[in-house]
């Protein structure tokens, strides 16, 4: 059996505790060791076997995989925040299907969600953004042309912008060129929920020198919303006139 699993954003408790229970029953472990903390191989057992798959192959962890499986043994494959998101878990899924290999997927936290607690921010707020988008800028892993950051501007909703910082420059240009106001506010949020989280705050036309000037270049999250500096009206779950299924509304 293989069991995906979410390590979180970075810090080890953080791990869901599905995710740590496995991670401690585990015979192998194959974790992406140039994103994952180090931290997380202390919940394995002192005899599991552990690999590194951030030199692997797709070819190479699947024949520790098969391997195990031949053994009779229980493998986790340690991806870091949610394996849904930039994990490149379909292509393994896909494979272990072929091979008739029984795997199952435990969530994580994101990274967009620790980058969230670490700028103490709601990314939807009523009046102001009720939509999240999760993307990246085009680089060496292209995107298609109608989820290109220019076109995703039109939105103007919160966006959480993966893998892209080191060319923060462009994506700014991108989202002004799309229809955000150069003034928009910007957080990057580098390694979050890590004890060396740093964070820096800006706005769409300063932000890529002010992370530049940070010396942030990697594992960093781009926040894009009015969110970040606004008035906003207060959700209507808690107003006294405000009924639902719970409460009933008070009487003014």
């Amino acid at each position: 059996m293989v069991h995906i699993v979410g390590a979180g954003p970075g810090a080890t408790d953080l791990i869901t505790v599905r995710g740590a229970r496995l991670l401690g029953e585990a015979d192998v472990v194959i974790y992406a060791g140039s994103l994952v903390s180090a931290g997380m191989l202390k919940l394995c057992r002192k005899d599991a076997e552990v690999h590194d798959s951030a030199s692997m192959t797709l070819d190479e962890v699947l024949a520790v995989i098969e391997a195990a499986e031949h053994a009779g043994k229980t493998t986790v494959r340690l991806h870091t925040g949610d394996p849904s998101v930039y994990g490149a878990i379909q292509e393994q899924m896909d494979a272990l299907a072929k091979r008739g290999v029984a795997f199952d997927v435990t969530p994580g936290v994101s990274s967009c969600f620790a980058a969230a607690a670490a700028l103490r921010q709601e990314y939807t707020l009523p009046g102001i953004s009720q939509t999240l988008i999760i993307t990246r800028g085009a680089g060496r892993t292209p995107v298609p042309e109608a989820e290109s950051l220019r076109r995703l501007a039109a939105h103007q909703a919160t966006m959480c912008i993966y893998l892209s910082v080191s060319m923060l420059d462009k994506v700014a240009a991108e989202l002004i060129a799309g229809g955000y106001a150069p003034e928009t506010p910007v957080a990057v949020v580098q390694r979050a929920s890590w004890p060396d989280e740093k964070t820096v705050r800006g706005t769409l036309t300063t932000i890529a020198q002010q992370v530049k000037d940070a010396g942030i270049d990697r594992q960093a999250m781009i926040v894009v919303s009015r969110c970040l500096d606004a008035d906003y009206e207060l959700s209507r779950l808690y107003a006294p006139e405000f009924s639902h299924m719970f409460r009933k509304a008070q009487q003014q």
